[in-house]
Order: C-alpha cells, then structure tokens, then sequence
C-alpha cells in the first residue's frame, strides 16, 4: 500500500481558529490500495496449517448442522449478526432483538442489530454472484433504515478512522488510518470483486485477504465493519464451504478485538499472516461456540417433553413449540406464519403458556401483544455473555 498528498480544503466559516485552519489547510496522507485481483498468496507454513484445519472445522460444522438446518440456521445468523455488532460496540438481550424483528418495538442496538441480520441474510442470497452490486445490496439492507442517504451506495467523501478531533466535523490529518479517497473507490472495488470470485485460492487465506482489503478501501461512509464481515460468509457460501449455516465466526474476532484491529493495520503493512491467522482462530472458536449453542437450544427443547406429554405427536402446540427455537418471541401472526395455520392460533399459544414454555407480554404503548420463551432467550443471552471470553480448549 501507498499514500498520496492530499488537500483538506477548510470552509472559512468552519468556527475554527486561524492557527487550526492554517494546519487543517496542510495536505494529509490518503491510502492507496494495490490491486490485488491476480494476487499471489503466500502466507506461512504454520499459517497455511491453521487455515486449512478452520476450513476442515467449518465444513464439518456445516455438514453436522445439514440435517438439522431448520430449527438452528437462523438463530446461528442471528447470533453471527448480534456479535458483529458487538464488535462495533452494539449489543442488546436476545429478547430485544427478537421483539425488534417482530414488531419494531426493540432498541436502537436491537433494531440496527436487525438491520445486521437482513445484511447477512442478503450476503448469502448473493453469495452466488458476487460483484459490487451485491455489495451495495448487502450495504443497502444493513442501512436503509437507519440512514437511507448513504445505504448501498459507494462513499463520495474521505472518511477515516481515529486521530484528534478539532472543532467543527474534524480532519484526517491525525487520524490512525485514512483510506482512499472516494474517487478511488469503484475501480478498488471492482479489483476486489474479482479476487473474490477467483477459484485458484484456499479459502481461508482468500476470505481474510477478502475482508481486510474491503475494510482498507472502506467504501461507505458507515457500516464498513458489518459489512465487511457479512461479505466473508458470502465468499464461505459461494466457495461452498458452508452450505447450510452461518458459523459465528465474529465471536471469535470478539476474543481479542484489539488483536483483531492490529491484524488489519498488519495487512496494511503488507503482512498477509496475521489476518489469515486470526480470521481462521476466530473461525475455529466460532465453531465450538456455535456447537455449544446449539447443545443447549437442544437440552432445552428435550426438557420441553415433559411438559408437552399428553399432546399428540404431531400436533400444533409440538410445532409452535419447535419454532420457538428459531423464534424466541411470537405474536399471533409469526404464530400462524410457524404453523400455516389463518386461524385459532391462540389455542396452540394457550397451551404453552398453560406449560410455562410461553410468557406473555403486551406493550402498553403499542399495546402489542407478544409471547415469549424464556428458557430459549436465557440461552441465547448466556451465549451471548460467553461470547468475547471462550477461548479453544
């Protein structure tokens, strides 16, 4: 990577004083990014190692998941979603979130944690065909609700990342990093959209270089981070190496964030290793996360069994009763959506009430009236509150 001299100009009106204009009026150094399309991958033996045994985990997490993909699939993409947010300093209980995606009604966290789950779910329906449009499509469902001015649409000024502020909106000349300048963006895109479709490279290395030259061009003005991390399990869905779930892999990255941020500041010293090596650590810490997830969403639902004795095995209580596992909070029509049912929903609701699998709740200002399984959000925030501090055995 290289830098360029660039000029800052400074409104006259900005409120700064004379001596902050006159240095703000100075150049600063902007990233050049290398094109990196037909680059040749040579990373370490050990590195190499590490790779290939994330991929071998991955692909074999994957596969255990292929036959029970339904009732995890989406709670393991909620989960990917929920933790990198976190990463970006955005969290909220599982109850929030479930309530944000179901009426609106959550947080701020919660809803931008939503709109980072529409983000993933748009990455891998594009996993086939990636290119920038899919990009700016995964952009777009990340931040369409938030800040429709900027969403799925390349950045048109310089943004940069730390450094001092002045007065008024700040300047990149004391910033940590300061990527390219917008006009350089389409062409740096287009070059790392190409790389992403080569089918030459192990994919482990392809996929960290993948994610750290996305977040060193930084082409929108917000929403980098979560989309950059979106944009690595399209490229794990289109090389095929997870065909069924989305491993949380940034629960991973959230062990050692500030591991995770000198890896990239390492890529853009031209040190590919430390990426690769910490995106496959996050990725095998990902998979023991993601298991222990998913072996605790199981015990709950076995120790459902004895509460649901009595009913048929067949019947629709049993299949609301799966559904929660995917969804944690229902109101009547997600309950209708589950069963494919148009009516008399609250009878199946009732009778997991009556077995204390649902709680009810109404929203006394949106006079919203939801159900809850307790047992299912209670593992997912403990989840939650491992995430960050599980190390490998």
């Amino acid at each position: 990577m290289t830098f360029e001299s660039v000029m800052w100009d400074v409104h006259p009106d900005s409120g700064r004083s004379r001596a902050d204009v006159r240095r703000l009026g100075t150049p600063y150094r902007a990233a050049v990014t290398p094109d990196i399309a037909d680059l040749e991958v040579r990373v370490s033996s050990q590195v190499a190692a590490e790779a290939e045994e994330a991929a071998m985990e991955l692909r074999a997490f994957d596969a255990e998941m292929g036959a029970a993909v339904a009732p995890f699939a989406l709670v393991l993409l909620r989960s990917e979603s929920a933790a990198s947010s976190q990463i970006e300093n955005l969290s909220a209980s599982a109850r929030a979130i479930a309530e944000a995606e179901i009426n609106g009604s959550g947080s701020e966290h919660a809803e931008l944690i939503v709109a980072n789950v529409r983000a993933m779910t748009a990455a891998l329906s594009l996993a086939e065909r990636l290119d920038e449009d899919a990009v700016l499509a995964m952009h777009a469902a990340l931040m369409s609700a938030s800040d429709a001015d900027i969403a799925g649409r390349w950045r048109t000024d310089q943004v940069w990342i730390g450094g001092r502020a002045f007065f008024g909106p700040g300047s990149p000349h004391d910033a940590t990093f300061v990527p390219p300048v917008a006009e350089r963006v389409p062409a740096a895109m287009a070059d790392l959209m190409r790389f992403a479709r080569r089918i030459d490279l192990p994919v482990v290395p392809q996929v960290a270089i993948l994610h750290a030259q996305f977040e060193t061009i930084h082409p929108f003005v917000d929403g980098n981070g979560r989309t950059g991390r979106a944009l690595m399990h399209a490229a794990l869905r289109g090389t095929g190496v997870t065909r069924h779930i989305s491993v949380p892999i940034s629960t991973g990255l959230l062990t050692d964030t500030p591991g995770y941020f000198r890896a990239l500041t390492d890529y853009r010293d031209g040190d590919i290793d430390a990426i690769v090596s910490c995106v496959a650590r996050a990725a095998l810490i990902g998979v023991v996360n993601g298991r222990g997830l998913v072996a605790e969403l199981r015990e709950v639902r076995v120790r459902w069994e004895d509460s649901l004795s009595g009913l048929r095995s067949d019947s629709a209580a049993r299949r609301l009763a799966d559904g929660l596992l995917r969804h944690p909070v229902i109101d009547a029509r997600l309950a209708r959506e589950i069963l494919g049912i148009r009516r008399n929903e609250h009878r199946h609701i009732d009778a997991l009430v009556e077995r204390s699998i649902l709680v009810g709740h109404t929203d006394h200002k949106t006079r919203n009236r939801t159900w809850r399984a307790p047992e299912v959000l209670g593992a997912l925030d403990r989840y939650a509150a491992r995430s960050g501090r599980r190390s490998l055995p």
